[in-house]
């Protein structure tokens, strides 16, 4: 059998525009935990910018969106004015509560005055540091995680949301973020690459949301495996339940492009990760089975910025569109 490239694809910012979507979801979800405390109404509309959102993204370390939007929400409610938070009762009694006690006139005005406040906020921490903000991000939609389950309602809208988790939304109920989506690639060339390579996804994203945009946009038939958080989480909990640690397996872990790699075998001449994230970069550059990591930034807002750090996460190359790839791939 004649051996072929592999290229594998993430799947946000690299073959779908996620600026309206899942960077949007997190800046909603962001205005929608503070608007009912007090001088809510002060907050300026958007609540920053998705530039100033993409260099704590580019950062390194918060590939999930949930995770960006807790630290963003961290970021924020450090400049809250809040009197003593109650503790007791469950999360959502508990947010309601703390915004009843909560003051972000403070906020308000520190997020008009300056350009990039999330960047002058940030200071590589990767995990909330308030205790009110980590007990909202704790457990799962549906057992008192308030802040991915903000987040979801936003980004699936009400229909979605209730199909797949089982129930009405709390917080939003107008139509899901997720149709605001755009193809980034042409279907026609996507095809033309599948004839003569093997093509397959690793993404963050959890399997139903994946699968959904795979269907809209009618491009899953191009693809030969698809591997998504799903397939972390599954693998996470066999490695937990057989050595008795918990790791995680997302990236910047290498975990699904070795997988893929395993699955194609001896099929593959060179093998390629086209990401447009820090670390996408250094999963590729961490496999085992020698991926070329090859940074896009066709969607990013400041390009120059995120070339440099694509380039220091480990990039081999950095293309500006998918046209530039024929010069790394045969796309014919």
């Amino acid at each position: 059998m004649q051996s072929q490239n592999l290229i594998v694809f993430d799947m946000d910012g690299v073959l779908v525009d996620v600026s309206g979507s899942y960077r949007e979801a997190v800046r909603l979800t962001a205005r929608c935990f503070f608007q009912s405390a007090r001088s809510g109404a002060k907050l300026p509309d958007p609540l920053f910018s998705l530039e100033d959102l993409a260099d704590i993204k580019q950062s390194g370390g918060l590939n999930n969106d949930w995770d960006l939007t807790a630290v963003v929400i961290d970021l924020l409610f450090g400049r809250v004015k809040r009197e003593q938070l109650v503790k007791t009762g469950d999360s959502w009694q508990a947010f309601d509560d703390a915004m009843t006690r909560c003051d972000v006139g403070e906020l308000a005005k520190f997020l008009k005055s300056d350009s990039r406040p999330l960047t002058a906020l940030y200071q590589g921490r990767k995990k909330p540091r308030h205790d009110l903000v980590r007990r909202l991000y704790s457990g799962d939609v549906g057992s008192g995680n308030v802040i991915k389950q903000i987040f979801q309602e936003i980004y699936l809208g009400q229909a979605l949301f209730s199909r797949i988790y089982g129930m009405a939304p709390r917080i939003y109920s107008g139509r899901g973020h997720i149709f605001k989506e755009k193809l980034l690639i042409e279907r026609n060339r996507l095809k033309k690459l599948s004839e003569k390579n093997i093509l397959a996804i690793a993404t963050g994203r959890p399997k139903p949301e994946a699968d959904i945009t795979l269907d809209h946009f009618n491009i899953r038939q191009n693809f030969e495996l698809i591997y998504t958080l799903d397939d972390c989480l599954k693998a996470e909990d066999q490695l937990k339940e057989k050595e008795g640690k918990a790791v995680s397996l997302s990236k910047p872990h290498p975990y699904m492009l070795d997988a893929i790699a395993d699955e194609t075998g001896d099929r593959v001449l060179n093998r390629y990760y086209i990401g447009d994230m820090p670390d996408d970069m250094q999963a590729a550059s961490r496999a085992k089975s020698g991926f070329i990591g090859v940074g896009l930034v066709v969607s990013a807002p400041e390009k120059e910025t995120l070339k440099y750090k694509l380039k220091q996460a480990g990039a081999h190359y950095v293309v500006e569109k998918f046209e530039d790839l024929k010069t790394i791939i045969p796309l014919n």
